[in-house]
């Protein structure tokens, strides 16, 4: 599975953006997808994630009721709607795709996502 992700850039603070990562290649099976980002000197952190059949969603702390993410099954894509963006959030937000089921309620660990995206630089200024 090849995913690339778009729609990073440089917005103010108080605005929004919108990610996308599109899914391709030989025939595959995806059963969850997810956005981690990582700013300067810092971990890859986790911010949301989706259940790819059920749409199930889960959000880091620092994002709920900020963030959604989202997917278009047909189309194999997922995104993230960003608003409220401050400087916290200024980091290269990866895509990633994990192949393995998991129980509901289970969300990947990062380290058990088996496909990456090449990440997608957001800036907040303020």
């Amino acid at each position: 599975v090849q995913l690339q992700a778009s729609g990073g850039g440089l917005v103010q603070t108080g605005g929004s953006l919108r990610l996308s990562c599109s899914a391709s290649g030989p025939p595959h099976k995806i059963y969850h997808m997810g956005w981690f980002r990582q700013a300067p000197g810092k971990e890859r952190d986790h911010v949301a994630a989706i259940r790819w059949n059920s749409g199930t969603t889960n959000y880091a702390n620092a994002v709920k009721g900020r963030f959604t993410i989202s997917r278009d099954y047909a189309k194999n894509t997922m995104f993230l709607q960003m608003t409220a963006l401050s400087a916290e959030d200024t980091a290269v937000y990866y895509c990633a795709a994990d192949g393995d089921f998991l129980p509901p309620g289970r969300r990947p660990k990062l380290s058990e996502y088996d496909n990456w995206g090449q990440g997608t630089q957001v800036t907040v200024s303020s």
